[in-house]
């Protein structure tokens, strides 16, 4: 820039000039020509061509400024009005005008700022940069989540939304164990996953082993006693990142994504599909997958994703090639002890001729003949009630499993479930009827008004028909009075006045609950005769 000012006041400065250093500075004639007139003005802007001129007089973001926009979400049109507000209050000096306003916004504050104070932490989080952990080897470290699928499948008749557990090993992006659920996720959820994860035989082979560092969040799936027991048990280390960290397990969302947007978005039912319309509904004649076949299509393309699908962190390789072109050794479990592992302790039971009880119910199996009187310990696994796993009190030998008895057919089951979710929508139904409340609306500030008035024989009529209702005024205390108490018990005078004259009634007193009248001094009084000298 000096040089073409140089040029311009020794008056050899051409076109030719200007054309060559916009072309190399990438900004049009007009932006060079601006330049050059303000390097005229004032030398120190040639050293920076483009830079504000600096001021001393120049309006900056305060800290006032900066609460303002946090206030009202980022938008400068409203903090602009809150500050003339204040200016006219006397509570400060009159902003500068909206431009001004945005443009010293955009210098003084970073873009994750700007975000950050119009949307919050997550909105800042976008603009941040985040340093990449170097790539270790297989089981070093597995990372887990829960994600709900946005496909809903047919479960029982009922739209719902499975939700899917896995486990993903950091080194060779490999998805190690999966267990799907079609509703909520539970500690079950994980320790199937973690199940899956772990053995390497059939069906779930060759990936697993026993990893040295679990990553999780602060999820109360992950971390209950059973699951943190398990890991304790297996030697696995956990790490329990903070709330609302994604971020440090990026592998396992990176998998959430991509399982989305190259699997579960092309199926029928997607909720988070394009659709015509104002309101994204699904379409009434859209036919969902059932479980069982929503459950066959992932496991499918874990396989895929596993021996096909190439990342780019793998450098052209598949997770398979990956994890067998690492020599890293592997820790295995037997499956039985991983079984007994991940399985929750009840206590200790004592056998009977009815089996064992447990939650209040009984549990029998073929091996428990001629064993009635053995200390057993129970295990089973949560949200599982059709069968616990039955040890050795003493010596930990596995017993055998024990099954529920009397336990009720699939066809019961079925109309228990419709008869609960029947009284479940009636329920909901005469809730949302005694809510249905109409206020009159307002243009200025007053009490809020019911809607629906009512005569005074109206409301005389309803109280009326309450007080019919009422099981205690329909139980006509008075009509047969209670018999009068012995004479030496201290009665009230309240009641005395309602007892019937005559004979008082002996009360009975032992064991069925009832004691005899004290005396004065606190023993039992003596027995009174009645006119014929009779005791009583």
């Amino acid at each position: 820039m000096r040089r073409l000012l140089a040029l311009r006041q020794e008056q050899r400065l051409t076109t030719r000039h200007v054309r060559l250093v916009a072309e190399s500075l990438e900004v049009t004639e007009r932006t060079v020509w601006r330049w050059l007139a303000a390097a005229e003005r004032d030398e120190s802007a040639a050293a920076e061509p483009g830079a504000w001129a600096q001021s001393g007089d120049r309006f900056s973001v305060t800290p006032e400024v900066r609460r303002l926009l946090a206030l009202w979400k980022g938008n400068v049109t409203a903090v602009h009005r809150e500050l003339i507000a204040r200016a006219v209050r006397g509570e400060g000096d009159p902003p500068p005008s909206i431009p001004t306003l945005h443009r010293a916004i955009q210098r003084d504050l970073t873009p994750g700022e700007r975000a950050g104070l119009a949307g919050g932490e997550r909105a800042a989080r976008k603009h941040d940069v985040f340093l990449a952990r170097p790539r270790g080897w297989r089981n070093q470290v597995w990372e887990t989540d829960h994600v709900q699928a946005p496909v809903p499948v047919d479960v029982d008749g009922r739209a719902r939304r499975p939700w899917i557990t896995w486990f993903t090993d950091c080194a060779t992006n490999a998805i190690t164990g999966v267990a799907i659920t079609p509703g909520d996720p539970s500690r079950e959820s994980v320790l199937a996953a973690l199940r899956s994860a772990v053995l390497r035989e059939d069906p779930y082979g060759p990936f697993g082993g026993l990893p040295e560092k679990v990553r999780v969040d602060r999820g109360k799936d992950f971390l209950p006693r059973t699951v943190t027991a398990a890991f304790d048990l297996l030697d696995v280390t956990v790490e329990d990142l903070p709330a609302y960290t994604p971020h440090l397990k990026g592998t396992v969302e990176g998998l959430n994504r991509a399982a989305e947007s190259m699997f579960l978005a092309a199926l029928p039912g997607y909720a988070r599909q394009p659709r015509p319309g104002k309101r994204a509904s699904r379409p009434k004649d859209e036919v969902l997958l059932g479980f069982e076949d929503f459950t066959a299509r992932l496991l499918a393309w874990t396989l895929w994703w596993n021996t096909k699908h190439r990342p780019s962190p793998l450098q052209g390789k598949t997770p398979l090639q990956a994890w067998q072109d690492d020599p890293t050794p592997l820790r295995d479990v037997q499956a039985a002890d991983l079984w007994t592992f991940t399985l929750e302790d009840a206590g200790t039971r004592t056998l009977t001729t009815r089996g064992v009880r447990f939650r209040k119910r009984d549990y029998v199996g073929p091996w428990m003949t001629g064993q009635a009187g053995l200390q057993v310990r129970v295990r089973f696994m949560p949200h599982h009630d059709h069968r616990i796993e039955v040890y050795h009190a003493a010596t930990g030998r596995y017993l055998g499993p024990a099954d529920l008895a009397d336990q009720a057919t699939e066809e019961q089951v079925t109309a228990i479930r419709k008869t609960r979710a029947a009284r479940a929508r009636r329920l909901k139904k005469d809730l949302e009827a005694s809510q249905h409340e109409r206020y009159a609306a307002v243009t200025q500030a007053e009490p809020p008004r019911r809607l629906g008035a009512l005569t005074t024989a109206q409301a005389e009529a309803e109280l009326a028909q309450t007080a019919d209702s009422d099981l205690a005024q329909l139980a006509m205390p008075d009509l047969i009075p209670p018999a009068a108490p012995p004479a030496d018990w201290r009665t009230p005078a309240s009641l005395a006045a309602l007892t019937t004259s005559g004979r008082p009634v002996r009360h009975p007193y032992g064991r069925d609950g009832a004691s005899a009248p004290d005396g004065r001094d606190g023993r039992a009084a003596p027995p009174t005769t009645d006119e014929d000298g009779d005791a009583s």
